[in-house]
């Protein structure tokens, strides 16, 4: 359990089209957004496009947030069913998110998801959400972060790229 005698909400609605579903283990679903260019290069780093991101990979990374934090699939409502198109993790330092299915990303489904996971936080008796980064030409995340209230409180330089670090009050 992440935050000690806290539990984990099963589903998180943010609207009738679009909900946060609890992680249950089913870390195929995500190798595929793992693969993806965007989330190569803004999520893990990589820009050697040599380097796959196996099953193993993306089984390490979503149980290891798992059990650093609350770590959900973000799902839409496509076709009678919700299906999932990335995933998100609330903890207080550096929570991530990914929009792993490219055809959702650019359509306000970040904000939409980091402002309900700091109404988690606030829920919970989070008081600050810190160490939010992203890179520099990571517009995208910069506008949704910005969206979603928070603010810049650094840019640092890391391996010669600069990250953005952003806090939520």
């Amino acid at each position: 359990m992440p935050f000690q005698n806290i539990q984990q909400k099963e589903y998180i609605v943010i609207d009738e089209t679009l909900r946060l579903r609890r992680y249950d283990g089913n870390y195929e679903v995500a190798i595929p957004w793992y693969q993806d260019e965007l989330v190569r290069r803004f999520s893990e780093g990589l820009v050697d496009e040599n380097i796959r991101l196996d099953a193993n990979y993306v089984s390490r990374k979503l149980n290891g947030l798992n059990l650093a934090g609350e770590e959900y699939f973000i799902e839409v409502f496509e076709d009678g069913e919700f299906v999932p198109i990335g995933d998100v993790t609330l903890k207080e330092n550096d929570p991530p998110i990914e929009i792993g299915v490219p055809e959702y990303r650019d359509k306000g489904i970040g904000k939409k998801v980091m402002l309900a996971l700091v109404n988690r936080a606030r829920e919970i008796g989070i008081k600050k959400i810190f160490n939010t980064g992203c890179y520099e030409d990571n517009f995208a995340s910069q506008k949704m972060l910005e969206a979603a209230g928070f603010v810049l409180l650094l840019r640092r330089l890391n391996i010669a790229i600069d990250i953005l670090e952003f806090l939520m009050l």
